[in-house]
């Protein structure tokens, strides 16, 4: 498949059947950062002017769809989030909600945290029995972002939400397919081919009308993803400068429970 453009951690192709696969590359566990999400809202907006692109699929290398932002790893963690005059990387979260052709997700593995965010972006999501999720915010001690306070509920209902929400615990694929979270559940040795299938189906049907129906069932997304981006981002700024999320983050890398004393 001849590749399309040069994006930072970012393969892309576009195949005859009119599909490009957007493949995250940034390791094993696929976190990302500002440039990252820069860079795929970048080729989100290109693909939107390609004309022989209908549909997308987004997808990762490594073992994790995307554990989301690597909080102990110095520049994409808290202090990471954003760079000086450039914006915060939920700005680039807001334009990805934005792309107007449908998108499919081919789930691989573990979708933690922000990566649980970046897997509702997409119209649908392909899962294989192996893939997990997790809005494990509070687990980390602080405030759930990337929208999710807005995209969960609207998918699988506010009560499952809630349940991820508080919890934090993960969600295996097909509890995850019982709740609405995925639209199908495969084996992981299939999951490219059904989940690219899934995409051609979407690319077989008029482009326009896809576009201009898409357009209606999402209305005022993007503005919904901003506004509740805004609140959580106001309550992690505060919650990054408490001891329960130093705590939160060594629990996390020691691979204990945390021993949050509310400060």
């Amino acid at each position: 498949m001849p590749t399309f453009g040069d994006y930072i951690s970012l393969n892309v192709s576009i195949d005859d059947d009119h599909v490009a696969t957007i493949e995250m590359d940034n390791g094993e566990l696929n976190y990302f950062d500002i440039d990252m999400l820069r860079s795929m809202a970048d080729c989100f907006e290109a693909l939107d002017e390609e004309k022989h692109c209908r549909a997308l699929l987004l997808t990762s290398t490594g073992r994790a769809f995307s554990a989301g932002g690597n909080f102990q790893a110095g520049g994409r963690g808290a202090k990471g989030m954003a760079k000086k005059g450039e914006g915060h990387l939920y700005d680039e979260a807001v334009r990805l909600f934005s792309n107007k052709k449908p998108i499919v997700a081919a789930v691989n593995g573990a979708a933690i945290g922000g990566g649980l965010g970046l897997t509702l972006v997409p119209d649908f999501r392909v899962a294989c029995p192996e893939a997990r999720f997790a809005a494990n915010f509070t687990r980390l001690g602080f405030h759930p972002g990337f929208g999710l306070t807005y995209t969960l509920p609207q998918l699988v209902g506010q009560q499952h939400a809630n349940d991820m929400f508080y919890t934090g615990r993960r969600v295996k694929a097909e509890e995850a397919l019982q709740m609405g979270l995925v639209d199908r559940v495969v084996a992981k040795q299939d999951l490219l081919k059904e989940a690219h299938a899934f995409a051609k189906e979407l690319a077989i049907s008029a482009p326009l009308a896809i576009v201009s129906l898409r357009e209606t069932l999402r209305a005022g997304l993007p503005e919904k993803v901003r506004a509740a981006t805004q609140r959580e981002l106001s309550q992690q700024n505060w919650q990054f400068k408490t001891e329960d999320f130093k705590e939160g983050i060594a629990a996390t890398a020691e691979r204990r429970l945390p021993r949050f004393t509310g400060q």
